[in-house]
């Protein structure tokens, strides 16, 4: 194999594979990135056997087509590390690379590239579409409560559910529930599928931002491809029953405040600032009067301020692990909230005003003294 590319064209498509790497894999082949040219140009892969990603092609002068496998890491590091705007790539028989820019010349190892793992087939029969954006803003915030815990791996993922035109995002993680929907368009498409967190985290780090991308995802019942711009990723699916997510949305409503988002998410950073540990000390919420008291009270002191809510019904103390209030708060887009309370030990629901599109579930903590 042989070929010139442009360096900073490699620099970034290895910066993107690069989150489909292993770097702690039992199989040294896991920690490879795969170069495949041919005739069209240069394809760069990285494959844990739980996402793979491979860049569309890289224009190249291809002199010798073929592949080779190298270690991700010392084959980013070198190619960004040369001096010169183009990059010579040689891999002999023995998988001995040669890599050479200006005057520089480094000869690293390869591994076979047959051993490298293929990625999974995914035909195109089953298919959503939905702009770049949006599913990155769905990613964004519902993924803080991915469950961490192994021993419920369906947990450790998050949940898309398609239907009636609506796509909804949700994740659970045993003390809060985030849920985040959205209309498609032209869509009959019926599926739930489980993607691990980890996946849906690397693939809003490299969907773009501009309003006008769509990407297309086409799914089995194993796995799910997501056709990007610039490279094509794919998700084995987390196996299990997730769980009946909707009714744990319809628990009667007693108390309801309506807030600035920004206002409540300020006031909660500020009480915790004597805090070291959130499981151990609380924020308390008191609210009397179309007023939040927001408190905290540690080893090290207390703090105490109040802010003004809309308030509708009786009066009602509650008290949260603060970071999981502030989650929510950081990842909304608009600014008024209500957040709706059952009793002192209920778990809250925290919507933004006037929309379903947004629903948040956050289980209290008991109150002390």
């Amino acid at each position: 194999m042989k070929l010139i590319c442009s360096k900073n064209l490699l620099v970034e498509a290895l910066g993107v594979v690069a989150r489909a790497a292993s770097s702690r894999a039992t199989m040294p082949i896991l920690e490879c990135c795969l170069l495949q040219c041919d005739e069209q140009g240069l394809k760069v892969t990285a494959n844990d056997l739980e996402l793979a990603i491979q860049t569309n092609y890289i224009e190249s002068d291809v002199i010798e087509t073929g592949s080779a496998a190298l270690d991700i890491k010392v084959f980013s590091d070198i190619v960004r590390g040369l001096a010169g705007p183009q990059i010579e790539i040689t891999v002999d028989e023995k998988q001995l690379t040669s890599i050479k820019s200006g005057k520089s010349e480094f000869k690293i190892l390869g591994m076979n590239a047959l051993d490298f793992p293929a990625i999974p087939k995914v035909g195109k029969q089953e298919s959503v579409k939905i702009s770049s954006n949006q599913f990155k803003n769905m990613i964004r915030q519902t993924v803080f409560s991915v469950s961490q815990d192994n021993s419920k791996p369906v947990l450790c993922g998050q949940l898309i559910d398609i239907k009636n035109d609506d796509i909804k995002m949700v994740s659970v993680d045993g003390f809060r529930i985030s849920m985040r929907k959205w209309v498609l368009d032209d869509s009959d498409a019926v599926v739930k599928m489980v993607v691990p967190g980890k996946s849906m985290d690397e693939i809003s780090k490299i969907l773009p931002s501009d309003a006008d991308s769509v990407i297309n995802f086409y799914y089995t019942e194993s796995h799910v491809m997501f056709e990007l711009e610039t490279c094509t990723v794919v998700s084995r699916l987390l196996e299990g029953e997730f769980i009946n997510y909707e009714n744990m949305f319809t628990s009667e409503v007693t108390t309801m405040i309506t807030a600035q988002r920004s206002e409540i998410l300020e006031s909660i950073n500020r009480a915790t600032l004597i805090s070291r540990d959130a499981k151990k000390n609380p924020v308390r919420l008191n609210i009397s009067n179309s007023v939040v008291a927001i408190s905290c009270n540690t080893e090290m002191g207390t703090s105490h301020e109040e802010i003004s809510v809309l308030q509708d019904g009786p009066d009602l103390e509650i008290a949260f692990n603060p970071r999981y209030l502030t989650d929510v708060f950081k990842t909304l887009d608009a600014e008024k909230i209500t957040i709706s309370f059952t009793s002192s030990l209920s778990p809250c629901i925290i919507r933004v005003e006037g929309s379903d599109d947004y629903k948040y579930l956050v289980l209290p903590l008991r109150l002390r003294g």
